[in-house]
C-alpha cells in the first residue's frame, strides 16, 4: 500500500524538500526535452509493502500529444541526483499505454 509521505498541511520538512521536488521536476523537463507548458508531477510516497523502500519518488509527465509517461526512483526526493533519472532515449518506454494495467502511479 502506497500513501503520500507527508499529508497536506504538514510542513515540518517542507523547507528542505520543496527545492528537491523542483530540482527533480527541472531535471525531468530537461532530460526529456519537455516544453514549458508540459505538466510534470513529482510525488514522494511511503510504501508499507515488505521489500519496498520506505520512501520512493514517482515522477509523471505529459507530453504535447497528452501521453502520460512515468517512472519511479527508489529514494526519497532529497537524495535524488540527476543521474538517477532514466536516460532520455527511454522516453517512449515510459509512456502509459491505455488499457494496460499500471499499479505504480
Amino acid at each position: 500500500m502506497l500513501k503520500p509521505a507527508s499529508g497536506f498541511g504538514s510542513f515540518s520538512s517542507a523547507s528542505v524538500e520543496l527545492p528537491a521536488f523542483g530540482q527533480v521536476r527541472d531535471w525531468t523537463r530537461t532530460r526529456f526535452s519537455l516544453r514549458p507548458e508540459d505538466a510534470v508531477l513529482v510525488s514522494e510516497l511511503e510504501c508499507a509493502v515488505p521489500g519496498c523502500p520506505p520512501l520512493e519518488t514517482v515522477v509523471a509527465f505529459w507530453t504535447e500529444d497528452a501521453t502520460r509517461h512515468h517512472f519511479k526512483i527508489f529514494k526519497p526526493v532529497t537524495e535524488i541526483v540527476e543521474d538517477d533519472l532514466p536516460y532520455a532515449w527511454l522516453k517512449q518506454s515510459l509512456a502509459f499505454i491505455e488499457g494496460e494495467g499500471c499499479d505504480c502511479c
